[in-house]
Parts: C-alpha cells; structure tokens; sequence
C-alpha cells in the first residue's frame, strides 16, 4: 500500500463499509487489517496442508476454502456477497456461474483441454470475475487455483508474485491487473504469460 497523506505506509483508515463484518473493532487502519487477514491466510493455508483430500471442485469447498481463510477476520467469511460491486457478476448468478466454472474445470482436468497453467489461470479468471465474496476475491482465487493445479494436475503452484506484494500496488501487481483485463475481453496471452506459460 502506497502511503497516505502523512505518509505512514498503511496508515489508511477504514472507511465504514470495510468494517462491516469486521470481527475485530480495534482494527482501524489498512496496515492493521492486512496483518490480520495475513495470519488468517496462513491459518487458512495451514488447514489446506493437514486436511484430508476431498473433491475441490465443489460449491461447498470454495465456501470452506474461502472460511478458513478469512473466517477469523470477517463474520461473512465463506458466505456469497449479497450486493454489486465495482467487479463481478450479478450476486444472483453466483451459485449457477461458480458451479459452471466448476463443472467446465472438472472437464478441464478430466480430458486435459489446456496444460496444467493455462487450465490454472482460465480457472482463476472466472472465478475472480465472479467475484463471489464481499472481500478476498483475488487472494482465494490464487490459492484456488494452486490447490486445482495440485490435486487435478499433480503440478506445483503459480508463483503469483514474483516476490512482489499483490496487496499493494507495483509493477507486479498492474501486470497481474493488465492481465485480468486483457482476458476480460477475451486475450489470454498476457495472463498466461504472467503464470509462466
């Protein structure tokens, strides 16, 4: 996060909307919030590592998935948004679009129409265009697709950032916002170059 006015780097305060579902009232700033949601994430990558191997590709997993890794921040963690936002569909279509994309994943996988990477990031692109969730969209999409590359093709993880922060802006973070867009309207190229096809 660049920093504000002040210039303390996450220093941002939380408008009101942020805070809605916040479990934790003493969080006020951006700063505060990315450390939380942070040690969340990595309870959450902790529970994926022990859990036992069920079928991923299911509503009920990208709720869970989405619960253990936000849950102990969020009071929604792992329930659908109930409104528009900047991004994503209609919160009505989510339950029939998420359960397309997983059925055309699960055929993806079964009949290997794209390499591993391709199938990983046309997987990660419809999910955060779907944009299921109020908040955490793009980080669960890429564990996602991690776990869809792991348990359906046996291939290790896209290494999203480069080292880089995908949380704050940089050069890394507009190349993976480019490639979003540019698959939004219909070219790949860039997205599959970024996951290293």
């Amino acid at each position: 996060m660049s920093p504000d006015a002040d210039g303390a780097a996450g220093a941002t305060p939380l408008d009101p909307d942020e805070r809605n579902g916040l479990k934790h009232r003493h969080i006020t700033t951006r700063g505060e919030l990315d450390q939380l949601e942070q040690a969340n994430i990595a309870g959450g990558l902790a529970w994926l590592a022990r859990r036992r191997k069920t079928d991923i590709l299911t509503e009920a997993f990208m709720r869970e998935l989405h619960r253990r890794l936000f849950g102990d921040v969020w009071r929604w963690a792992g329930t659908f948004r109930l409104t528009e936002k900047n991004i994503g569909i209609d919160p009505l279509d989510i339950p029939v679009q998420l359960r397309m994309l997983l059925g055309d994943a699960r055929y993806w996988a079964e009949h290997r129409s794209f390499a591993p990477l391709e199938a990983a990031a046309r997987f990660h692109h419809r999910l955060v265009q779907i944009h299921p969730f109020p908040n955490g969209n793009g980080r669960h999409a890429r564990i996602a697709a991690d776990v869809y590359l792991e348990e359906c093709f046996g291939h290790g993880p896209v290494d999203w950032t480069a080292g880089y922060s995908l949380q704050s802006m940089n050069e890394r973070r507009a190349q993976y916002i480019d490639a979003l867009r540019a698959a939004d309207a219909g070219d790949f190229e860039p997205l599959l170059a970024f996951v290293g096809l």
